[in-house]
């Protein structure tokens, strides 16, 4: 098998020359390059900020500190794998500003295709369709509640279509919950050489695992990954993708020059700190913790079906309502949201969620009054 990366990215992003300006090549001294107002902000109570200069376009110190611990925290140290450095990622605007870029760099608009794995994240159809690119769909095996991709079929599709350039896996799955087995992407890694696997991994750090480190041995592998949840940062919306190096500087010659601002750069860079990855960590499991406790008080609940659906992977739970009453299911998640003040999420329009709701795992407090509230909303129900 042989991947060939001019072959995949559309050939006039392959060629692009990137966006250069002098703060490329100098940071310091007299900086009048960039026609920034030299006195900065005019704004009461923050005097002495440097919002008047324009972010660090290429946030090194981030990157190597993101590839450092990626490299530390692999799953994968006994393949001997190259390390993963600063030249392996790009950034972006939260996972969503990632995606869309990897479909505008490998998807010819009006022709060429991605595949997706249903229940699955909605933005990789959102971004396909605003880039004029078709969606095909193979769907995750539901029936016996892994949620797992079907490694044969996927191939099958990949390998009877040239005109697909994506295959989107979502690990752990976003509504399911679940990991995928890393021995099926690998697998599905070396099965295809037409276009690039895409592996989304913004809940990893619930469950670890994660693929980022194998882009150094598989040049036809993506990873996404961002800092909005097990980081706590959702706010400041910065996403990674990990690639080859060469994949990862044409991703860098697409981008707006200045896409991740000095506020995001500042907190991304602290959440990186030992003390802080140490936090992160805690903080994971504390929430898996609570996740056990949610999904044993609510499957005793009646009218809510035993078993969760899907994995236990994020830093979420899904069940099902009176074995998949989708009438029921959007009536509890109104009258939650609306007598009880409290939010989740219905899903049972996706394929092998009927009558499911997806819940956060928020903090003991939180659990507690939803479990108290859910125990409400049900009591108006004849089981």
């Amino acid at each position: 098998m042989t991947f060939d990366l001019q072959k995949i990215v559309r050939p006039k992003i392959f060629n692009l020359e990137p966006y250069r300006c002098a703060r490329d090549d100098f940071t310091e001294g007299i900086l009048l390059d960039a026609n920034e107002n030299p006195h900065g902000p005019r704004l009461v109570g923050h005097q002495d900020t440097n919002l008047h200069r324009y972010p660090d376009p290429h946030q090194l110190e981030f990157k190597r500190q993101m590839a450092t611990y990626r490299n530390n925290s692999s799953s994968f140290k006994d393949l001997s794998l190259p390390p993963l450095t600063e030249d392996n990622l790009c950034l972006g605007v939260g996972s969503d500003e990632s995606i869309d870029a990897v479909i505008r760099a490998c998807c010819v608009p009006g022709k060429e295709k991605i595949l997706t794995l249903p229940p699955t994240y909605s933005m990789y159809s959102v971004c396909a369709n605003i880039n004029d690119v078709e969606v095909l769909e193979c769907p995750l095996i539901y029936e016996d509640n892994s949620f797992q991709p079907d490694s044969q079929k996927v191939i099958s599709i990949l390998s009877s279509d040239p005109l697909i350039k994506l295959v989107f896996l979502t690990s752990p799955g976003n509504p399911t919950g679940a990991k995928i087995d890393s021995n099926i992407i690998i697998k599905i890694l070396e099965s295809w050489d037409g276009g690039f696997v895409v592996v989304d991994e913004a809940y990893i750090d619930f469950c670890g695992g994660s693929t980022a480190p194998l882009v150094t041995k598989y040049p036809n592998l993506i990873t996404l990954q961002t800092l909005s949840k097990s980081f706590g940062l959702a706010g400041i919306r910065l996403g990674m993708t990990f690639a080859t190096a060469d994949f990862a500087a044409i991703l860098n010659a697409m981008k707006a020059p200045y896409n991740i601002s000095s506020i995001t750069s500042e907190f991304a860079t602290k959440a990186l700190t030992k003390e802080n990855i140490t936090l992160m960590e805690k903080t994971s499991r504390e929430i898996n913790k609570e996740k056990v406790r949610l999904l044993k008080e609510l499957t005793a609940l009646p009218l809510i079906d035993k078993h969760h659906v899907g994995g236990l992977d994020a830093n979420f739970i899904m069940v099902r309502i009176h074995g998949g009453d989708n009438d029921m299911a959007k009536e509890v998640y109104y009258k939650l949201a609306t007598q009880s003040g409290v939010v989740v999420r219905f899903r049972g329009n996706e394929i092998g969620c009927k009558g499911c709701l997806r819940i956060t795992v928020g903090t003991v407090e939180e659990n507690t009054t939803l479990i108290s509230e859910f125990k409400k909303c049900l009591s108006s129900y004849n089981p």
